[in-house]
């Protein structure tokens, strides 16, 4: 199988994460989907990602202590893999796993993801499970000096022939179950043993032994790693073996994060391409946090909430909402909906900045295929400003004294003069013009 077959542009979907944390039940799952399925699938929005924990009978009970309770109460079968918990999944009682709630999500015309963690669960080492398909126990292919820093549940892998077993029987039960997206944490970035060289850390061969099981079990399957910030020096690693590899820490509806993704989309804009995409994180929009106990509404103004849509989609971002979907209020349906700007995202479109400095950045998004283009003006300071950029400079010596541009947000049309694309743009905020003959 091609991999990069698997996600020709971007993914789009929807993420429990941001909302639910570990919490998230079957039931609140399948009222998202069925939100997608009316109301943004046509739109090209098609992914419903169970995140983190989703195994743990116990998630989210001791939240005043922690957010991943250690060594706590995890499903598990005999084979060391972890299995949905049945108090939250109902449907996957009696070995059916994430099966039946994958089956819905499909007759929804939508594809069904996971979040899974790096590694073998730290409670099928000290059980001594036995590995399917192989002579050995988890206790032998785990290896305890490469834990997470943050979760701890796991243990990594070691890169032996028992360990790639383990994988293999692994992406083989979630093929069984019809797993479309599986999101690895853990495997991007390491924090804990950034700065540590005699602990080499073990997520570079569990990213290969992870895409060598995806190929052996015959079903596409979207790969993304997380966390970031992903290395630069390692772009051709990720783009060999994943599908997406995020370039940020979580982000969250705060201005000053959303502001660092314009040098970070300017460093990694040369290498998205089909099946290979730089991720900037979730879109924080709408409503979240209720699982982390203090559920709000997103804390980006309107226009910084534009300027980061913009962003994602100029550069082509895989785009991920953590929202409740069924809250969504018309504001943010319509941010998610805006058919001009998502159709930056197509397969023969290709985003680059062509200025920054600490004032303003301007990105342009070009049609390989047409030549046309999109060119969109940030203000990334705290005062309204005009903004410019002759066409000259946007298109490398394409000149044209006149034209339409026609802005992506509002929706009017106003000439183009002396070839001239300029604009006042609210603090934060963004003009976005497609220029049209």
């Amino acid at each position: 199988m091609d991999k990069n077959k698997f996600a020709v542009t971007p993914p789009m979907g929807w993420n429990s994460y941001d909302y639910y944390d570990t919490t998230v039940t079957e039931a609140e799952v399948r009222a998202n989907a069925e939100y997608m399925a009316k109301h943004l699938k046509k739109y090209g929005w098609e992914y419903v990602v169970v995140d983190i924990e989703w195994y743990a009978n116990d998630a989210g009970t001791r939240r005043d202590q922690y957010q991943y309770i250690p060594f706590g109460n995890d499903e598990m079968d005999a084979y060391g893999r972890l299995q949905p918990s049945p108090g939250r999944f109902p449907s996957s009682v009696g070995g059916r796993g994430f099966g039946p709630l994958a089956d819905y999500v499909h007759s929804l015309g939508l594809k069904f993801g996971i979040h899974i963690m790096r590694g073998i669960p730290r409670q099928a080492a000290h059980e001594h499970c036995r590995i399917w398909e192989s002579g050995q126990t988890a206790d032998q292919v785990a290896d305890p000096s490469s834990i997470c820093g943050w979760n701890p549940d796991m243990y990594g892998v070691r890169n032996t022939k028992a360990g790639q077993a383990y994988y293999d029987s692994v992406i083989s039960m979630y093929a069984d179950w019809g797993v479309d997206f599986i999101k690895c944490d853990d495997i991007c970035d390491s924090w804990l043993y950034r700065n540590i060289p005699q602990i080499p850390f073990s997520g570079w061969e569990e990213m290969k032994m992870l895409h060598r099981a995806i190929e052996k079990c015959g079903r596409p399957m979207v790969l993304s790693l997380s966390p970031g910030p992903a290395h630069v020096d390692k772009a051709w690693e990720y783009c060999q073996y994943a599908n997406m590899w995020r370039i940020t820490d979580d982000l969250w509806d705060q201005w000053h994060l959303l502001k660092e993704m314009f040098w970070r989309c300017e460093q990694w804009q040369d290498h998205v391409k089909e099946g290979c995409f730089p991720d900037c994180d979730m879109l924080p929009l709408g409503q979240l946090g209720r699982g982390f106990g203090n559920e709000w509404s997103c804390r980006l103004s309107r226009e910084e909430q534009k300027t980061m849509m913009t962003l994602w989609c100029m550069f082509r971002s895989p785009l991920m909402v953590g929202a409740e979907l069924t809250k969504l209020d018309a504001w943010t349906l319509q941010l998610l909906t805006n058919e001009d700007l998502l159709s930056l995202m197509g397969r023969t479109r290709r985003g680059m900045q062509i200025m920054r400095d600490s004032l303003q950045a301007i990105w342009k998004n070009v049609d390989t295929e047409t030549g046309g283009m999109t060119v969109a003006l940030f203000n990334l300071s705290d005062e309204k400003r005009r903004i410019s950029m002759s066409l000259d400079e946007a298109a490398y010596g394409q000149t044209a004294d006149k034209g339409v541009l026609y802005e992506l947000w509002d929706k009017t049309r106003e000439e183009m003069t002396q070839g001239l694309i300029a604009s006042y743009v609210e603090p934060h905020g963004v003009r976005v013009y497609r220029i049209e003959a």
